[in-house]
């Protein structure tokens, strides 16, 4: 039973990550704990973000934006101590909530309301902006994603650049987490067996997210995100509260 629960959520988790971008850790994480302890469940979902990522690098390079992508990590690293700092000293449940509902007014906004914010090309200050937001809510609670498509959005990336760029930033910064787990002897024969497992379902789950993202329209792939955004908000809102 769990190796089928690892296959399926594995499959679920990687479409959702392959067709929008991200999203796939708050899927992954919470169904994992239903039948993993947590020292196997989170590492198990890290490194399946790096493989997706590294699969979606090597498909998708020539759309990626580097250089955006490169300062956004950048940001991030100096991001990610505040975020574990607001991990350890800030109240989880008033965080979460406040971050999910922050999201969703947000989503619902972008939405409903027009906005005729853009830029032409990178802004170094809404580069920092959002690469320093998505390091602070990934190191608090792993919710990288916001804040990238937040400037994403901005720079008006096509679904296919979007999809691989995001890639190109998650690629380092969750190995980066690995590096931390193996660090911390989290690593084992378990994960890595149970990571072996789950590539049987996530490898068809990239490609056919791919073909998804390739299939939605520029003018709407935004919207499918900012709905995936405020499904994954409310799925942090419940993780608090329970």
């Amino acid at each position: 039973m769990t190796i089928l629960a690892i296959l399926i959520i594995s499959f679920i988790a990687s479409l959702v990550r392959s067709t929008l971008g991200f999203g796939e850790a708050l899927i992954a994480v919470p169904f994992f704990l239903l039948f993993l302890p947590v020292e196997v469940a989170v590492p198990l979902a890290v490194m399946l973000s790096i493989f997706i990522a590294l699969v979606v690098v090597i498909q998708d390079h020539k759309k990626i934006h580097f250089h955006s992508a490169k300062w956004l990590i950048i940001y991030a690293i100096l991001g990610l101590p505040v975020g574990i700092l607001v991990l350890t000293y800030v109240n989880e449940t008033f965080v979460k909530t406040g971050l999910g509902l922050l999201i969703i007014l947000y989503s619902i906004y972008s939405l409903y309301f027009k906005n005729n914010k853009t830029l032409q090309e990178d802004n170094k200050f809404w580069l920092f902006v959002c690469g320093f937001l998505s390091g602070v809510f990934g190191g608090a609670y792993g919710v990288n994603g916001p804040p990238l498509v937040i400037y994403g959005n901005l720079r008006q990336w096509s679904a296919k650049h979007f999809r691989a760029t995001l890639q190109a930033y998650f690629l380092p910064v969750s190995l980066l987490s690995v590096v931390g787990y193996y660090a911390k002897g989290l690593l084992t024969t378990e994960v890595n067996i149970y990571f072996l497992y789950s590539l049987i379902t996530t490898l068809p789950a990239i490609f056919i997210g791919r073909y998804l993202n390739h299939k939605l329209k520029d003018g709407t792939f935004f919207k499918y995100v900012y709905w995936g955004l405020m499904l994954i908000s409310v799925v942090l809102i419940v993780s608090a509260l329970l």
